[in-house]
């Protein structure tokens, strides 16, 4: 029986990891902002849970096996840098904003890519000074359990208008990655040797452009939804109204501009190192319902 210790369980790809480690001959500690019941229908039901945060944690474990950061990075590297925790091995989640928000136009993405740049430089530089194997994993596009910031909230429009828009010309590709396709990678990589001291995108199983990833969320809606493509100039009248109507919050210039932009990354890497075998992109409703 190994011990884990998981900050982030409570998030989508948290939730995902604990219902795997529970039943696998680990005990799990997680770290919660809120105080949280016991709940047998729960996924990771047997979990230890604390109250508390990052930046102000609760009493934990001297020592475990194994540290999970499937929450922000940036915080999770305060955390690690400062903690006297003993742990052999480490698996954080990042993103690949690192690399494709560095240079954004907008300055709140280049202030993201910088410090999850910054975290993971962090986190490597005391996981050596420690003698621990570190390894952080970049997730694409996330989705599968409705609790994403992208495809959930574009298929809640939807069905709320029976309809949504998209600016012509939505062509570069993207690679989105199921939370459960996520939670496995964290468990593949942990016993792999070739995987310590490494960073590794995790992409899904399938590249696709922007308009099919969106036009294959609304078809698979209970009814489904219909994609209206705009002409730009179109569009962009559409979005400032929607901005001053509060309807487009975070929904910036330079989002839109990625939409004609290829987001593509290798998956060699991770399959090599811990036969990374993500699925492609084959959504249903229950996918995008929030829980």
């Amino acid at each position: 029986m190994r011990d884990a210790l998981v900050f982030g369980g409570s998030g989508q790809i948290g939730g995902a990891l604990l219902a795997r480690l529970a039943p696998a001959e680990w005990r799990v500690t997680a770290v919660s902002r809120q105080a949280r019941p016991e709940n047998p229908d729960e996924p990771g039901n047997g979990v230890r849970w604390l109250t508390g945060e990052l930046d102000a944690p609760p009493a934990l474990p001297a020592r475990v096996d194994a540290i999970f950061s499937c929450g922000p990075l940036d915080g999770f590297a305060r955390w690690y840098a400062a903690a006297g925790i003993d742990a052999a091995r480490v698996v954080a989640f990042g993103s690949t904003s690192v690399e494709t928000k560095e240079r954004s136009d907008d300055p709140f993405e280049r202030d993201l890519a910088a410090r999850l740049a910054t975290a993971e430089r962090v986190l490597f530089e005391r996981a050596k000074e420690r003698g621990a194997a570190l390894t952080i994993l970049r997730p694409t596009l996330v989705y599968g359990v409705g609790r994403d910031a992208n495809l959930t909230r574009i298929a809640a429009l939807a069905r709320r208008w029976g309809w949504f828009p998209l600016p012509g010309g939505a062509t570069g590709l993207r690679q989105p990655v199921h939370v459960a396709d996520l939670a496995e990678a964290a468990l593949a990589c942990l016993d792999r040797p070739a995987s310590h001291g490494r960073a590794y995108a995790v992409p899904g199983g399938e590249s696709l452009s922007y308009r099919e990833m969106v036009a294959r969320v609304l078809a698979c809606l209970q009814p489904p939804a219909r994609l209206l493509e705009l002409p730009r100039p179109l569009f962009a009248l559409a979005l400032h109204a929607a901005r001053i109507s509060g309807r487009a919050s975070g929904l910036g210039d330079a989002a839109i501009a990625r939409m004609q932009q290829d987001l593509v990354f290798d998956p060699g890497p991770a399959q090599r190192d811990f036969d990374y075998r993500p699925r492609p992109f084959e959504p249903v409703d229950a996918m995008f319902r929030r829980p």
